[in-house]
């Protein structure tokens, strides 16, 4: 562990800086997820809809758009050449047409659904569309045997936005002034307020970190698409096959429970809109704190031990919350029920940020150079189907059962996703010096 801190020193400072781009989506995701669902429940209620389901249905509309442009993104930028990088141009340009759209949502919000659903296609046209390229820049620049360190770097920049999303700017959703050209502050500045900490990180990246390649000789490697999907398709190891389906279904969990915790806290423990952010924010909180240790760990026992160690808690904690969210629990105060499920929330932060930390350098250490964003393409391809099934069904189940049906479903997906797990071979650290050795 000390080599691995020893060597990775001289990577630390340029690993932040990249992490600012991710840092970009913290700050978007976290109040995307938190208040588009409220916003989306208060426009049906006055159009006389009821419905948790079509909620979900409408927020997959973002994960539909991820699953085609992600990969088609990331695979151009593999075989993008300028003079400023290979991802470089989709970030400056993508990212603060991002900010643009972001910034339109509560104003459309308050004009009509249709307005809504436009800005945020808009939105996820652009968002979903840079990410690939935000992500891969790390791969490109770091060596394999530190990416679980330096992910765990980007994972607390994107972390810490979203601790600056939920625990600063959404305190500013109850704020009601009137300002220029925003007017109206209520229920709408935090939105705005993102957008333009969102084009100062772009600015950022663009001005402080230069592309580069860990591995010189294959800087030219251009390796065309379907080429690659077969290679990858016909290994003989199905460790990457195996990952994508873990990672499929700890998605599936993950991505149905996150539209809804805002909704639950705020139907089911009464917290304000502003306080509702604040299980995000206790997620936000142990990821910013943990991402790092997280990769460090990982490197001294090894990425898979750590993901099904972390695995099997994540699925005790799910149990833990659909207890709080039954009728069960409506003896216990609202309070102490509101902090316990903040308590839970934490912990599963540490936990979660642990599997998501070192399962994309898994994936990273199977592939090349030129096929770097294709598996950053894939690892999103299975993750935005995950989230494009799962709100559906998790708002299905909260109109059946009520809101701790979300967490049993969770639990069970989590559980699908160690079995998986446990049958991958590849992606540990030490494999490319074990390669450069031999």
């Amino acid at each position: 562990m000390g080599d691995s801190k020893k060597g990775f020193n001289k990577y630390l400072g340029l690993t932040f800086l990249i992490g600012f781009g991710f840092f970009t989506m913290g700050l978007m995701d976290i109040l995307y997820d938190t208040y588009v669902p409220v916003f989306l429940g208060d426009i049906l209620k006055k159009a006389g809809i009821n419905s948790n389901a079509l909620v979900g249905f409408i927020m997959t509309l973002d994960n539909i758009l991820a699953i085609f442009l992600i990969p088609l993104v990331s695979v151009w930028s593999d075989n993008t050449r300028t003079k400023i990088g290979r991802r470089m141009p989709y970030i400056i340009t993508l990212l603060p047409l991002s900010a643009i759209c972001f910034s339109l949502i509560p104003y459309a919000a308050g004009q009509s659904l249709f307005a809504l659903i436009l800005v945020i296609v808009g939105l996820n046209i652009f968002k979903q569309s840079v990410r690939g390229p935000i992500v891969a820049l790390m791969p490109d620049t770091i060596p394999g045997e530190y990416r679980s360190e330096a992910n765990g770097i980007i994972n607390t920049m994107g972390a810490l936005g979203s601790i600056i999303s939920t625990i600063g700017l959404a305190r500013l959703m109850d704020l009601n002034v009137v300002l220029p050209l925003l007017g109206q502050t209520k229920d709408r500045l935090p939105f705005p307020v993102a957008g333009l900490l969102v084009v100062v990180a772009t600015i950022l990246v663009f001005c402080f970190v230069h592309e580069q390649n860990s591995d010189e000789s294959a800087r030219e490697e251009k390796i065309p698409v379907i080429q690659s999907i077969k290679e990858i398709a016909g290994q003989k190891d199905k460790s990457a096959l195996w990952i994508l389906l873990s990672l499929f279904f700890w998605f599936l969990g993950y991505q149905g429970i996150l539209p809804f915790v805002a909704k639950m806290s705020i139907d089911i423990l009464h917290t304000s809109k502003a306080n509702a952010a604040l299980p995000a924010a206790a997620v936000g909180i142990a990821q910013a704190v943990f991402a790092i240790p997280a990769g460090y760990v990982a490197h001294k026992i090894g990425r898979r031990k750590t993901i099904r160690i972390s695995l099997i808690v994540v699925t005790s904690l799910l149990v833990l919350g659909g207890f709080l969210a039954s009728p069960a629990a409506a003896s216990i105060p609202t309070q102490i029920r509101f902090f316990s499920f903040l308590g839970m929330m934490f912990v599963y932060g540490i936990f979660w940020i642990a599997i998501i930390t070192n399962s994309f350098p898994m994936l990273w250490q199977m592939a090349t150079y030129g096929s770097m964003g294709i598996y950053t393409g894939l690892y999103y391809t299975f993750s935005q189907a995950a989230a494009i099934v799962s709100p559906t069904i998790t708002g299905g189940l909260i109109d059946l059962v009520g809101y701790s049906g979300i967490f049993v479903f969770a639990a069970v997906c989590m559980l699908v996703a160690f079995y998986f797990m446990s049958r991958v071979t590849k992606g540990e650290p030490a494999e490319k010096s074990a390669k450069a050795a031999a």
